[in-house]
């Protein structure tokens, strides 16, 4: 694929500037993508606004349409797989695997129901709740799962009876504009529209006047600034921000038992996940076979370019993100010497 566009109101659409990913794996630029105008992104929004009246109505068709997407998604994998590949960095398997499960998300939404939930039921009075959509939705999407985060967000909007206009981040926007094209003749014009550009560009939809809810994955730092610009307006807010978390090791745990659920626990998608292991406390018992343990996993695998063959791991997506990687490890290096010098100043 080399032709990327926008998809508004069921069309292609070309910006009026274009932008250039790069392939983290080269350093080279891989694509150019549209960046979308402010009066661009306004047409996706009044077209999804116009979308939305009949697509809320009709439970049945969004159904079907649902299914229909989970299909064309499937028939695209080959095509779409080795552009995530390209613009993430991820091997092409777990690109493949992605796009997969992005097509398993949208089939097994489609099965969802909408049930009345009945909270009191007797002589006096019945109370039901019944959910109903809250109009144009605008999601926003991260670089380390481009089309899985995108599809998490879409389909259930769009199964609640939403519509969807759709911005991936600017390092990885090249395979969710290729899902637009996948699902253009599968869902009515205007119900899912992916535009793409930079930072400017979210903050332009989550300050629009047209979205009733703003779906944020991202850093803590941009959601705080999300919520702030959904405020005046009272805009719904969903924030998926970033994640600290630890794993602990105990006395009893077998070290090479243990040593690769922890490694792929931390390094899954080349440490890029929000739920990736950050730290570890491990008991002194077992703690230099762990470590023994885990360098030995980490020596046997193949780190490269995520289209070579055996590659299990790829390159960090951005240099942002490497810095900012890079600058954590000599943080931890520097404490880890404050800790080696206390136990020896306990010791003398």
């Amino acid at each position: 694929m080399s032709d990327f566009t926008m998809t508004m109101d069921g069309q292609s659409v070309r910006g009026d500037s274009t932008a250039s990913v790069i392939n983290p794996a080269t350093g080279k630029v891989f694509a150019e993508v549209p960046s979308c105008s402010r009066e661009q992104l306004g047409q996706a929004m009044a077209a999804a606004a116009r979308a939305y009246p009949a697509w809320s109505r009709d439970d049945a068709g969004r159904k079907q349409a649902l299914l229909a997407a989970s299909q064309a998604i499937k028939a695209k994998v080959a095509e779409i797989a080795p552009v995530l590949t390209q613009e993430q960095g991820k091997p092409l398997a777990r690109a493949t695997e992605e796009l997969v499960g992005a097509a398993v998300w949208f089939k097994y939404t489609a099965g969802l129901d909408l049930p009345v939930e009945v909270v009191q039921d007797d002589d006096t009075r019945r109370v039901e709740v019944r959910r109903r959509p809250v109009g144009v939705v605008a999601a926003i999407t991260p670089w380390n799962f481009p089309i899985l985060a995108a599809v998490t967000k879409l389909a259930p909007a769009l199964r609640a009876g939403n519509t969807v206009v759709l911005k991936p981040s600017p390092y990885t926007p090249a395979a969710t504009l290729a899902l637009g094209a996948a699902l253009r003749d599968v869902l009515p014009p205007g119900v899912f529209n992916v535009v793409s550009g930079g930072d400017e560009l979210g903050a332009w939809m989550t300050s629009h006047s047209t979205p009733r809810k703003i779906s944020f994955t991202g850093s803590i730092a941009t959601g705080k600034r999300v919520m702030a610009a959904a405020a005046p307006d009272l805009k719904r807010v969903t924030l998926e921000l970033g994640g600290n978390d630890p794993a602990i090791v105990l006395a009893d745990v077998d070290p090479k038992a243990a040593a690769k659920k922890l490694f792929w626990g931390a390094f899954a998608n080349s440490g890029q996940v929000c739920v990736a292991i950050k730290r570890l406390y491990v008991h002194e018992s077992v703690y230099q076979p762990l470590v023994d343990e885990l360098a030995t996993i980490a020596k046997s695998v193949k780190v490269g370019d995520g289209l070579s063959e055996g590659v299990e791991l790829g390159p960090i997506n951005n240099a942002p993100q490497f810095r900012a990687r890079d600058d954590a490890r000599g943080g931890r290096e520097e404490a880890w010497c404050e800790i080696r010098r206390g136990r020896r100043a306990a010791r003398s």
